[in-house]
């Protein structure tokens, strides 16, 4: 019972971490980014976000960098939108499966390049 409220004070993190980042930071060093995922520990003392930044490596670690200098900000909007009685330490992580799956979708589409013109 209590993995499925750590569900969904998961979803719901995710959900309100996206509108603060994309509406409220102003940061400039905050490339295009997607919050993938948030997985929350069974006390609901740490957070791990998961994002995708598309972009180089230093505008990704950029981005990284100036999310953790707002992590204090961006949990005091949390603790306005959610109501729990301590809100999770967030820690910022770079999800590698979207670049993963478009390697891969373009080396399906080589190899299907390749196959017709073989024939």
């Amino acid at each position: 019972m209590a993995r499925v409220r750590v569900g969904r004070v998961g979803e719901q993190i995710k959900k309100e971490l996206s509108q603060i980042i994309q509406v409220e930071l102003k940061d400039p060093r905050i490339g295009f980014m997607t919050v993938t995922g948030v997985e929350v520990t069974n006390d609901l003392s740490l957070a791990r976000v998961y994002l995708s930044v598309m972009g180089t490596e230093e505008e990704k670690a950029a981005t990284l960098k100036a999310l953790s200098v707002a992590s204090g900000y961006i949990r005091s909007e949390l603790g306005k939108r959610i109501r729990l009685r301590k809100i999770p330490e967030l820690q910022f992580k770079f999800d590698a499966s979207i670049d993963y799956g478009s390697h891969i979708d373009q080396l399906l589409y080589k190899l299907n390049q390749e196959g017709n013109t073989n024939v």
